[in-house]
């Protein structure tokens, strides 16, 4: 049957095996796959495909859309959403950033540390222990933070969740002591400067590069030549933003939005490691 501009009426619909925008390349499952933990099928049902399923969970991050209104190319959406949600609480998706970071390629020249704002969609409303799950009420309304630390080439390290009135020092403790390798500098904006934070740095050997508060007492000097390098972390909390399902929240609970913000760094990472292939 012949269609539009002599088009066939099956070009109009989804091709089985064809790649949709978005989903993972060969070369990308080749590395990415070995991370996730083998699936088994219950009862007499069998267990759906990881890359498959994996690919669906990342329509939903970049797309933002319900979980109901996943494209049926990638299955039952429930199925879907309750293997991302088991993962999630397993620790699968910290696990794979974790395994990303382990290999060696970070920049241990210097990190940085910083943090955005999330606002929260009503959908997220309702949630028992809305601070114990990230929410918070602050200028902006119904909001999260998203404190980050990332390496010398912007790429995430780790984070840490809190509502969106939590002062970026509170945070500070708990990114310093992620479990990365040392590096020489750790680069943050005037949020972070207090006596606290540079001691816990320098403990440990690194160098601490804040900009001093206008009210300190004393004068810290601050190389802003390295400083200018800040910005990459800036750049990360944007690319990351491109996945909507980061841009605002819709998630209640806050294992599930942290699922989501580790499995779209993983996305990140990975052009590092195929390109290097």
């Amino acid at each position: 049957m012949i269609g539009f501009a002599g088009l066939r009426l099956k070009d109009f619909f989804w091709r089985e095996g064809a790649l949709g925008r978005g989903d993972l390349s060969d070369a990308e499952w080749a590395f990415i796959g070995p991370l996730l933990p083998p699936e088994r099928g219950r009862w007499s049902r069998p267990a759906g495909d990881n890359r498959r399923f994996l690919n669906g969970m990342l329509y939903v991050l970049r797309v933002g859309c319900p979980w109901r209104d996943m494209h049926e190319r990638y299955g039952k959406w429930n199925s879907v959403y309750v293997r991302f949600r088991r993962w999630a609480e397993q620790g699968v998706w910290d696990a794979m950033l974790e395994s990303l970071v382990e290999l060696g390629l970070t920049d241990d020249w210097s990190c940085m540390i910083g943090s955005t704002t999330i606002r929260g969609h009503s959908q997220a409303a309702g949630a028992g222990g809305a601070h114990k799950e990230g929410f918070g009420r602050s200028r902006g309304g119904f909001t999260s933070k998203i404190h980050a630390r990332s390496d010398g080439q912007g790429r995430p390290l780790g984070f840490v969740l809190t509502g969106g009135e939590a002062s970026d020092y509170k945070a500070a403790a708990a990114l310093i002591e992620l479990p990365v390798a040392k590096p020489r500098m750790m680069l943050a904006d005037k949020g972070y400067d207090g006596d606290e934070v540079r001691t816990a740095l320098l403990m440990k050997g690194v160098l601490p590069v804040i900009p001093p508060k206008s009210n300190r007492r004393e004068t810290i000097a601050c190389d802003f030549k390295a400083y200018k390098d800040r910005n990459r972390i800036e750049r990360m909390f944007n690319r990351i933003k491109q996945f909507r399902r980061i841009a605002t929240r819709y998630d209640k609970a806050a294992a599930s939005y942290l699922g989501f913000l580790a499995l779209a760094s993983v996305k990140l990472w990975t052009p590092t490691y195929v390109n290097r292939a």
